[in-house]
């Protein structure tokens, strides 16, 4: 990961505003420590450490960074951290942030993804993961509503939700083109003059912490002013760190090679995951099934699982996609050596870029806090994110609870329709309970997990 600049390195290790380097080290190893639960959970056990316990920032300051991730490629949750940290303690805060942010779920879903590979045809191992994916499924939907709900306050924005699900999930539309779009809708309505797209993505809570109340205050932080040299140094250095090795890997070993299109697929998910991670999952799931034959459908959702169920950003189920992938297509290596290179290799393509994105656009962001029509544009986005979520929380139950789909093509839509004959009875059982303990029961994360993983063993032991 990328270091602090030699004029950074000369910096005392408290900044101005007297919270030592030191300290942020602490806070964000436990930041990374409690980070489950998927973009929700992480995105506030961010804001009641940094907001409200450590009092770094105000919460103004805190949704205007959060927006502006929100409106990147790439894990939202983890960009705030590097976001954050850098506010803070300048390059060298957002590294150790962004990075402590990752290593525990790489590290824990390698851990998985051994077992997996190693053992996964095994009866006890295959019916834990049935009851996962029957809770993962749950998950997803459990985020469309809670999304929806913060995110289509009134007809236009649902209106919006409405057009990006019929576009990706009928029509096939492109995830960066439907951000697109939203994002012109949501700065020319503001600009015209709507508050229609004032909403906003996460609403301040009464009683919040204001920014003049905070360490950081309302003053503006030496590095948060645009610097054009150093801008063009960081960024050049991050380009190097990400596009060198994968250049390296394509002129070696060729287009048609495993590690090549694991490189090339996952940098391209870099620039065009825009959404979070819910967002794109659907999208690298039907190529790494469909297209590439990495995975089979229901293994997608395995991996979901191991994401949900680990530290850190969702986003590092790609890691299992990239490690399941190089697995199956080692070429002259051993299987898992050539798995555990496709995971490391799909980790550093997938963050590298995130750190470019946050240190290219915060300076610039943060001069822009007042700003209504970006504000706007980023409240669109959001609301055409819960559209796509919600197809990719259909394409999961399609694949998850029907043994066989037919593709019905006609009058521009492509889609594909279940066979109901092939219903899977376990899978839809439960689903359902899952759905009523997470909606109806209000059950934590961790115990519905846990419950349905006991509960698909407890069947396929059974069907023994």
């Amino acid at each position: 990961m990328p270091k602090a600049s030699p004029e950074e390195a000369r910096q005392p290790a408290a900044q101005d505003h007297g919270i030592p380097f030191s300290e942020g080290v602490k806070v964000w190893l436990r930041v990374a420590a409690l980070s489950f639960g998927g973009p929700a959970g992480q995105i506030a056990v961010m804001h009641r450490i940094v907001v409200e316990e450590k009092r770094w920032i105000g919460e103004t300051r805190f949704l205007h960074a959060l927006n502006y991730c929100m409106l990147l490629p790439g894990p939202e949750a983890q960009q705030l951290a590097v976001y954050i940290g850098w506010l803070m303690h300048r390059t060298a805060g957002g590294v150790v942030a962004g990075t402590l942010f990752v290593l525990p779920g790489f590290f824990s879903i390698l851990a998985l993804s051994y077992v997996y590979a190693a053992f996964g045809n095994v009866r006890i191992v295959e019916g834990l993961f049935f009851g996962l994916k029957a809770a993962v499924l749950a998950v997803v939907l459990e985020a469309v509503v809670r999304i929806g709900k913060r995110a289509l306050k009134n007809m236009a924005m649902l209106a919006l939700a409405a057009a990006a699900f019929i576009a990706i999930f009928f029509f096939d539309i492109p995830f960066p083109i439907i951000v697109l779009a939203a994002a012109v809708i949501g700065y020319a309505g503001t600009r015209a003059g709507s508050r229609l797209f004032q909403t906003g993505s996460h609403g301040k809570a009464a009683g919040a912490l204001a920014d003049r109340e905070s360490v950081l205050g309302e003053r503006v932080p030496t590095q948060t002013r645009p610097d054009i040299a150093w801008l063009i140094k960081i960024s050049a250095f991050l380009l190097t760190l990400w596009l060198v090795p994968v250049g390296l890997i394509i002129a070696t070993m060729g287009l048609d090679n495993v590690f090549s299109q694991i490189a090339l697929l996952f940098s391209q998910m870099a620039v065009v995951t825009f959404g979070g991670a819910y967002a794109v999952l659907a999208y690298v799931a039907q190529l790494a099934v469909e297209h590439y034959g990495w995975l089979r459908p229901g293994e997608m959702l395995d991996g979901l699982g191991m994401a949900e169920t680990t530290p850190g950003p969702l986003i590092m189920v790609l890691q299992f996609v990239g490690f399941m992938g190089a697995f199956r297509d080692p070429g002259p290596l051993d299987p898992m050596v050539a798995a555990t290179l496709g995971a490391v290799l799909t980790t550093w393509v997938t963050f590298v870029p995130c750190f470019l994105w946050i240190f290219l656009g915060a300076p610039f962001i943060e001069t822009l806090r007042e700003n209504r029509a970006i504000t706007g544009a980023m409240s669109a986005i959001t609301a055409a994110v819960v559209g796509v979520i919600l197809n990719l929380a259909i394409w999961f139950s399609l694949h998850m609870l029907f043994g066989e789909l037919v593709l019905w093509k006609g009058y521009g839509i492509s889609v594909e329709v279940p066979v109901w004959s092939s219903v899977n009875e376990p899978a839809a059982v439960l689903t359902a309970f899952s759905i009523l303990a997470i909606f109806r029961l209000g059950m934590p994360l961790p115990v519905v997990l846990l419950s349905a993983a006991a509960a698909g063993l407890a069947w396929r032991m059974l069907a023994l």
